[in-house]
């Protein structure tokens, strides 16, 4: 997706994938999601992913942390949206045709991730993966799963089932 703008095509271009992907679970394994936050690319295992849709009316929640930016009508559904930008302590910006919502399972619930942009469905091997650094910020250790190399650039690899912890699960009346 190399043009200025997420088109309905591209992301139903994605789903596909997801889906085709979800229907064989042996293919499941190193299959990631790979999207954009500001200069650098991230992954989530596509068994989490339920599906991408564009941006929408998100109606604001009050006293949610603040990465959780409200809620959104997903075809009858309610869910959470969570801003990763304000999630990984970055700075944020305003959204654009390229920013996206990716509907994942986190235990079992639903919550969309804004994300700046999806890049695409891609397979990472085990040997292309590195563990995680180790940081002083043990909050964000806790949700990367390790450092794929793939070429001569890193994708960040997250944890689906940890990108929320228990306490702001419960937080969220999940």
């Amino acid at each position: 997706m190399s043009t200025n703008k997420t088109t309905a095509a591209e992301l139903n271009k994605l789903n596909e994938a997801i889906e085709q992907t979800l229907e064989n679970e042996d293919t499941l394994k190193n299959m990631y999601l790979t999207f954009r936050l500001g200069n650098e690319d991230y992954g989530i295992e596509i068994r989490y992913v339920t599906e991408i849709v564009g941006m929408q009316k998100i109606t604001e929640v009050p006293d949610m942390p603040i990465f959780v930016k409200g809620v959104v009508n997903l075809r009858g559904q309610v869910i959470p949206v969570l801003d990763m930008r304000l999630r990984f302590n970055m700075q944020s910006r305003d959204y654009d045709e390229r920013t996206c919502i990716i509907v994942v399972n986190i235990g079992s619930s639903q919550v969309g991730l804004v994300v700046d942009t999806v890049n695409e469905v891609r397979n990472i091997d085990d040997e292309q993966i590195s563990p995680p650094p180790r940081t002083a910020g043990a909050d964000t250790a806790g949700y990367i799963q390790g450092m794929g190399k793939v070429g001569e650039s890193v994708i960040i690899l997250l944890e689906g089932q940890r990108l929320l912890h228990d306490h702001e699960v419960a937080s969220l009346g999940f």
